[in-house]
């Protein structure tokens, strides 16, 4: 019995008779303050500048508050920040803070520690890089400013500033800012809502956040990462459920209350259920896809990428993660977010027909030595084991060896950082997603970048990629924009700076008893209550 119709005979079945069989933690606190999530993932590490996994991200919107916040339109607006000033040449930019900013220990938010927080953040965020290319000075000016000078004008400085892609400009104290970027933190200390319960967490099995009491919210709406992040419970912990059919069982049961990302499988089951919320997670969906290795061999070489991407059919992979509903999914020639001003599909040939003799071609061409394919494929993760599955079979129908490698998705997390070769403890491929909020445009879309050792992992080196993304940036109108872009996709499928799966939309779940909950790139638990 294959794992859909074991899932769809479960459901049927009863799975809320099934979750007794669910150690759950201890119930201390009352239900209606304590609000119990199954995040996408388990939370193996929490640095969110170090790795830019997405759980990491949307655990440390809870826990670190950020300058500026990215509402539902894209538009940058003041989070921890008061004002800001720009001189009339664009080149010095001063920012106060708001007053009365707390960290969870009780001392105050200063400049200091913003500036050593946008040092460390600048490290390894794209757009920091840029800002740091052409960087004259970023220091504090009193307690509550600071100011960034620059050599040329960067429009853009707000969004960077304000963007919900990781790494995102989390302000964390200075001594802790002042780690290594490269290393990962051991002190969770923020300035964010809620405060992370270090002594409470278990990897593996749940994380805890606690209500702070001394946060100081917005006065605007909540919107997205903008406005005021009201917490209306005490305490929220995040329940770390692997199994789909048993996640499922607890959200029925009323063990859990929020699921992050049901199962589409498990869709019919739970929207039957007369306490269950269910709807479409974010919109903007997501784009599948898998990294390959351009510092070693085999990838190393554009003509296997192209072999790959050449052999590459979507839809295989996206029925391997959404099911037969046709409405979840759709083909992607392309990296852009379908619906959005800049969506092209220039370029985009090999992608929308697979040819398996060709590909065969092209790797004979390459001079493939029949090197083994490290595939670290997540196994917790349900969309990165069914991408996983189907890319094994991919490599080897065009004549490429597979070192398949079952893994857990905070090992993938660490490995694919990693610049050791493939048989020295490294990777050659690993798979993933991007929220179609982050590739939308290239300023926010990591992804994207193919800016050798300063890209994203897998390391792409494109200078075509690279000068249509300054293009896009210097831009003097939407038309310029979309020329930019068609020829940045166009490069960016010809190099395979990564292999995108097709573009798909994601699930979430809740109990009838939890209202405010909203769609979006992540997970917002302002102004969520429990009855």
């Amino acid at each position: 019995m294959d794992r859909r119709t074991f899932l769809k005979s479960a459901t049927g079945a009863g799975l809320a008779a099934a979750s007794g069989g669910l150690a759950m933690p201890a119930l201390a606190q009352s239900a209606g303050k304590t609000l119990r999530f199954v995040p996408q993932a388990n939370l193996a590490n929490f640095d969110p500048i170090w790795g830019t996994q997405y759980v990491v991200r949307n655990a440390a919107a809870l826990v670190w508050d950020t300058l500026y916040g990215v509402d539902s339109k894209f538009q940058p607006q003041r989070q921890m920040v008061e004002s800001e000033e720009v001189s009339s040449d664009g080149l010095t930019w001063t920012f106060k803070l708001r007053s009365g900013l707390k960290f969870h220990d009780g001392s105050p938010v200063t400049s200091k520690d913003v500036v050593a927080s946008l040092v460390r953040w600048s490290a390894r965020d794209p757009m920091g890089l840029m800002l740091r290319a052409i960087q004259v000075e970023l220091s504090p000016v009193d307690e509550r400013t600071w100011k960034w000078v620059l050599k040329e004008p960067y429009p853009k400085m707000l969004l960077a500033l304000a963007k919900n892609n990781s790494p995102c400009t989390f302000i964390m104290p200075e001594r802790i800012a002042k780690t290594d970027p490269f290393t990962q933190i051991t002190e969770y200390i923020g300035s964010g809502p809620m405060k992370f319960l270090k002594s409470d967490w278990v990897p593996g099995a749940k994380a805890v956040f606690e209500k702070f009491a001394d946060y100081k919210p917005r006065s605007e709406k909540a919107d997205w990462l903008a406005g005021g992040k009201n917490i209306l419970v005490d305490r929220i912990e995040w329940v770390i459920i692997p199994d789909a059919a048993t996640a499922a069982a607890a959200l029925q049961s009323g063990e859990v209350d929020w699921w992050e990302t049901p199962l589409a499988d498990l869709v019919p089951t739970l929207r039957n259920h007369k306490d269950i919320n269910v709807d479409i997670g974010d919109p903007l969906g997501n784009i599948g896809a898998f990294r390959m290795n351009h510092l070693f061999p085999p990838f190393n070489n554009p003509k296997v990428r192209q072999a790959v991407l050449t052999a590459l059919n979507q839809e295989d992979y996206m029925r391997a993660v959404v099911g037969d509903d046709d409405k979840l999914w759709k083909a992607l020639p392309g990296f852009f977010t379908p619906g959005t001003p800049l969506y092209t599909e220039q370029g985009g040939d090999m992608l929308k027909k697979r040819n398996v003799a060709e590909a065969k071609k092209l790797l004979a061409e390459s001079g493939y030595k029949g090197e083994p394919v490290v595939c670290i494929v997540a196994q917790d993760m349900a969309a990165t084991k069914s991408m996983g599955d189907v890319t094994a079979e991919l490599l080897k129908s065009i004549g490429m060896k597979v070192d398949f490698v079952a893994t857990d998705w905070g090992t993938v997390g660490a490995r694919r950082a990693q610049k050791t070769p493939p048989d020295q403890g490294g990777w050659s491929m690993f798979h993933t997603w991007h929220a179609g909020a982050d590739c939308v445009n290239p300023a926010s879309y990591t992804a994207i970048r193919a800016n050798g050792d300063k890209a994203w992992f897998g390391w792409p080196n494109v200078p075509a990629v690279e000068t249509e993304v300054t293009n896009w940036f210097k831009a003097k109108d939407l038309a310029e924009e979309k020329a930019a872009i068609g020829r940045l996709n166009q490069a960016a499928v010809e190099n395979v700076v990564y292999a995108p799966t097709g573009f798909y939309l994601s699930y979430q779940a809740w109990r009838k008893n939890v209202s405010g909950v909203v769609s979006g790139p992540l997970p917002f638990f302002w102004d969520v209550s429990k009855a």
